[in-house]
C-alpha cells in the first residue's frame, strides 16, 4: 500500500481495514487507558469542565476557520508527491476534506471521555496500519493550531511569536517521538535478534498450530532437523503427526489434549519423529496454548533435538543393567527378567520355565595363580561359550564373580533345562587357550523351576541350593532342586545357629582313638587322635554333618583353637601320669592353615600346656595341600621348624601329585580306611595299600593304617612292614575318663586286643 501524505479520519477506518477489527480490539487491551489513567492525564493537563465549556462556547465562531484550515492543509499536502497522487481525484479529495473537518470539529464539541479516547486511538491505529508517518500527523496539528490562533486572537507581534514557538515545539515533539520510536524499534529488534540467536544456539525449531483452522507453521530449523524443506510439508497438523513414531503418537496426542484441557500448565513431551531417510530422531516438544480475543485457540512452542541426551540415557540405562566385562545382563537386569517371566507363568497354559545357577569350579585358583587379567579373559570366554548353548528367547546373566544365571523360558518340560545344562558343561570341555596358557575349566550347575507346587523358596535360592548339591557331589555336573535340599539347608541353618552356642554351653567334647605300634603282632599304645563330638538336644550329631557347618560359618577357627588347647592339655596330663611315649594327633582345617600367625599360635599352646613339640602331630588332607599351596607350604615349614610332626591324612583319596610329598615337610602318611577295608580280599585295595606303604617307606615317612578292624588286616600290615595302625580292632574313640581308667588298670579296651604300654605282653580278652 502506498504511503499517504494525509491521514484518515474516523469515518474512513471502515474502508481501511474492516477485517482487522479483532486486531484493534486486542491492541486496546494493551494501550487503552483505564479510568484512573484517564483521570491522571486530565489532572496533569489541569483539564476541567470549564475547558469543555470554553471550547464549546467558542466553537461556532471558529467553524469558518476550521474549513479554511482544511483547505489550506490539502493545498499543502498536494505539494508532496505521495499525497498528491491520492488527491488527483476530486471526489476522493472532497470526501477526505469532509471527514477531516469532522475530525477536528470534535476537538471543540466532545468531552475527554472514554468514547473520545477510543475514537482517537482507533484513528492512530488506522494511520499506522495504512502507512501514514507520524510527522504528517504532527504537521497537520501544528497548522490547525496556527489557524485557530489567527481566528481567536487579533494579529500582534505576540501572537506571531507564539505561532513561531508552536512550530518549533511541534518540530521538537516530532524529533522526540522519532527517537523514542526508533529506540523502541531498536530494542524490539535487539530482543528479536537475541531470541533468534538463542533459538539457533538452542538448536530448537519453532512451531505454531491454530486448532480451528488446522493451520500449522513450522520454522526452517524445525524442518531441517528432519532433513526436509519447509515447502515439502503441508501447513496442516497431519504433516506433523504422520511422521511421529507409531508407538509414540498416542502419548503425544494425549499430552497435547491434557494441556488443552488445562490438566497440565505446559506441553512437555518426548517422542520420536521420522527423518527424511526413514530413521527416527528423539525430540522434545514444548509449548503453551492461548485463546485470542476472537476466541481462536492456538498452541505454539519449540522442538529440540534430544537424540544425544537420549543416547546417553540409553547408554547409562544399559550400563546399569549389564556387566561391563562380559556384556551380559547383570543382577539388576536379571531381577527384571525374572519378574517378567514369573508374570508370564501366571497366565493360563503357560509352559515351564527354569533358572540355571552356574558356578565355575576352582576359578579362584586361576585368579590367584595367573592374575585377574587372565581371570577376566576366562570369564569372557566362558560367557561366550555359555551364551551359544541357549535357545532363542533365553537369557544369560553374570550374577557376580564367577557365577552366571541362565533364565530358560517356554520349556516343554524340565528335561529341556537339563539338556541345556549338559550342553553348557560340554561346551567347557575343550581347554581355554589364553596367552600361551592352556586352562581346563569346569562348572557346576543348579537347576530350579520358576514355579513348582510346594515351592517354598524363590527360584534363585532354589537354584543355589541345587548348585550346592552339584558342588558337593564332585563338581563339573548339574543337579536339580528338590524339597530335600531345602530341608537340608534348613537343617544346616539350625545346626549353624546351635553351633554358635555349642562351646559356651559345653556341648562340644573331645574323644580319643588310640594309635598303636604293631610289635610282633602285639599292639602297643603310642598315641591318640583327638576327635570332636557334639551332643545336642540329647543326641549325638555326626561330625560329617557339623564339621562342614563350622567350616562354612568360620566358627572352625575358634573351635579349632579350643580343640588344639584341650588335646594338648589332656595328653600332657597323661604324660605326667606315666604315659611318657604318648603323642597327640589333631586334625587341622584349611582356614587354620590360612591364618598368617597359626604357627605362632601353636607355639603359644605348646608353651602354655607344656607339651613337647615332638609329641604333637598335626594332620592335614590332600585337598588342603592343594588350596593356596604357597601359603600352606610356608605355614607347614614354620610348624616343622617348631619340631611338630606333620601327617598327611586320608592319603590316596585326593588329587595331589607325588610332588607334594617331596615339597612339603611331611613326617607321616596315613593310609585311608577305604583302602584298608578291602584288604586282603580285594586285589585292587591290596595293591593300592601296598603301594602307599612302599612309597612312604621309600620317602622315609612313618606309615599309619586307618580303619583296621580284622586280624587279616593286621597280618597284611605286618607283612608289609606297616608298624602303626588305628581302628575298631583296637578300640573305638573313647572319653578321657575311659582312657584314664585304662591307664590306671581299672579297665581294659573294648577291642580284641588289650593294649599295653611299653613292656607288658599282649593277651587275648
Amino acid at each position: 500500500m502506498a504511503r499517504r501524505g494525509a491521514f484518515f479520519c474516523a469515518e474512513e477506518k471502515h474502508e481501511a481495514d474492516m477485517g482487522n477489527e479483532e486486531e484493534f480490539q486486542e491492541l486496546l487491551q494493551h494501550i487503552a487507558p483505564d479510568p484512573h489513567e484517564l483521570s491522571q492525564r486530565q489532572r496533569f493537563l489541569n483539564w476541567s469542565q470549564i475547558d469543555n465549556e470554553r471550547l464549546a462556547r467558542h466553537a461556532p465562531r471558529l467553524e469558518r476557520a476550521n474549513r479554511q484550515f482544511i483547505d489550506a492543509l490539502y493545498e499543502r499536502l498536494a505539494q508532496y508527491p505521495a499525497p498528491a497522487a491520492i488527491l488527483d481525484d476530486p471526489a476522493t479529495t472532497a470526501r477526505l476534506k469532509h471527514s477531516q473537518c469532522d475530525y477536528y470539529r470534535r476537538l471543540w464539541h466532545s468531552p475527554l471521555d472514554q468514547a473520545y479516547v477510543l475514537e482517537r486511538l482507533r484513528i492512530g491505529w488506522v494511520h499506522q496500519h495504512v502507512g501514514v508517518d507520524l510527522k504528517w500527523y504532527l504537521g497537520a496539528y501544528r497548522m490547525y493550531l496556527d489557524g485557530m490562533l489567527e481566528a481567536l486572537l487579533e494579529p500582534s507581534p505576540a501572537s506571531d511569536c507564539f505561532a513561531s514557538l508552536i512550530k518549533k515545539v511541534f518540530f521538537d515533539i516530532g524529533l522526540a517521538l522519532d527517537s523514542y520510536g526508533a529506540a523502541q524499534r531498536k530494542a524490539l529488534q535487539d530482543s528479536e535478534a537475541r531470541y533468534a540467536r538463542a533459538m539457533r544456539g538452542a538448536n530448537d525449531g519453532l512451531w505454531e498450530w491454530q486448532l480451528e483452522q488446522d493451520q500449522l507453521y513450522l520454522s526452517e530449523r524445525w524442518t531441517s532437523m528432519l532433513g526436509l524443506d519447509r515447502d515439502s510439508l503441508a501447513p496442516t497438523s497431519r504433516s506433523w503427526f504422520s511422521r511421529v513414531h507409531g508407538d509414540d503418537l498416542p502419548g503425544l496426542r494425549q499430552a497435547i489434549d491434557n494441556h488443552l484441557r488445562g490438566l497440565s500448565p505446559t506441553l512437555h513431551h518426548e517422542y520420536r519423529i521420522r527423518r527424511r531417510d526413514g530413521s527416527y530422531l528423539w525430540v522434545l516438544v514444548r509449548g503453551v496454548a492461548e485463546t485470542c480475543s476472537g476466541g481462536v485457540r492456538r498452541i505454539a512452542g519449540s522442538q529440540s533435538d534430544i537424540s544425544q541426551r537420549r543416547a546417553a540415557q540409553e547408554q547409562l540405562h544399559h550400563a546399569a543393567r549389564h556387566d561391563p566385562l562380559t556384556g551380559l545382563a547383570n543382577r539388576a537386569r536379571l531381577g527384571e527378567l525374572l519378574q517378567q517371566a514369573l508374570q508370564r507363568q501366571q497366565r493360563p497354559g503357560a509352559r515351564e520355565a527354569a533358572l540355571l545357577f552356574i558356578d565355575l569350579d576352582r576359578f579362584k585358583l586361576i585368579n590367584d595363580s595367573l592374575g585377574h587379567q587372565i581371570g577376566d579373559r576366562v570369564l569372557v570366554e566362558v560367557a561366550e561359550r555359555l551364551s551359544h548353548c541357549l535357545r532363542p528367547g533365553d537369557h544369560l546373566a553374570r550374577f557376580g564373580g564367577d557365577e552366571f544365571v541362565a533364565l530358560l523360558d517356554d520349556l516343554a518340560c524340565m528335561g529341556d533345562a537339563e539338556r541345556v545344562a549338559q550342553r553348557m558343561l560340554d561346551s567347557l570341555h575343550p581347554p581355554l587357550r589364553l596367552q600361551e596358557q592352556t586352562l581346563a575349566v569346569t562348572a557346576s550347575i543348579g537347576i530350579a523351576a520358576l514355579q513348582e507346587r510346594g515351592h517354598p523358596l524363590d527360584p534363585l535360592q532354589a537354584a543355589d541350593l541345587a548348585l550346592y548339591r552339584a558342588k558337593s557331589a564332585g563338581k563339573a555336573q548339574f543337579a536339580r532342586y528338590s524339597s530335600e535340599l531345602q530341608q537340608q539347608a534348613q537343617r544346616q541353618l539350625e545346626l549353624q545357629n546351635a553351633l554358635a552356642q555349642a562351646c559356651s554351653c559345653g556341648e562340644l567334647r573331645l574323644v580319643y582313638q588310640p594309635i598303636c605300634r604293631l610289635d610282633q603282632g602285639q599292639p602297643v599304645l603310642m598315641g591318640v587322635e583327638a576327635l570332636l563330638r557334639w551332643q545336642h538336644d540329647g543326641r549325638e550329631i555326626s561330625p560329617l554333618e557339623f564339621i562342614p557347618c563350622l567350616e562354612e560359618s568360620g566358627e572352625i577357627l575358634a573351635v579349632g583353637d579350643w580343640v588344639l588347647r584341650q588335646a594338648c592339655t589332656q595328653v600332657r596330663a597323661w604324660q605326667l601320669a606315666g604315659q611318657t611315649q604318648l603323642r597327640c594327633s589333631v586334625n587341622l582345617s584349611s582356614r587354620q592353615l590360612q591364618q598368617g600367625d597359626f604357627a605362632a599360635r601353636v607355639a603359644d599352646v605348646l608353651r602354655e600346656t607344656g607339651l613337647p613339640a615332638a609329641s604333637l602331630v598335626l594332620e592335614i588332607t590332600e585337598s588342603q595341600l592343594m588350596q593356596d599351596s604357597a601359603q600352606n607350604l610356608a605355614c607347614l615349614r614354620e610348624l616343622a621348624s617348631l619340631g611338630v610332626q606333620l601327617a598327611l591324612d586320608d592319603f590316596g583319596t585326593g588329587y595331589s601329585s607325588l610332588g607334594y610329598l617331596k615339597r612339603f615337610p611331611l613326617h607321616i602318611i596315613k593310609v585311608d580306611k577305604s583302602f584298608i577295608a578291602g584288604t586282603p580280599q580285594d586285589a585292587e585295595s591290596l595293591a593300592i595299600s601296598r603301594a602307599i606303604i612302599g612309597l612312604g617307606h621309600s620317602l622315609g615317612l612313618t606309615v599309619v593304617a586307618e580303619g583296621v578292624e580284622q586280624q587279616a588286616q593286621i597280618d597284611f600290615l605286618g607283612r608289609e612292614g606297616c608298624l602303626y595302625a588305628q581302628g575298631y580292632w583296637f578300640s573305638r574313640p573313647r572319653s578321657p575318663d575311659d582312657l584314664q581308667r585304662l591307664f590306671s588298670g581299672e579297665d581294659c579296651f573294648d577291642g580284641l586286643w588289650c593294649l599295653l604300654d611299653a613292656s607288658p605282653q599282649a593277651v587275648r580278652p
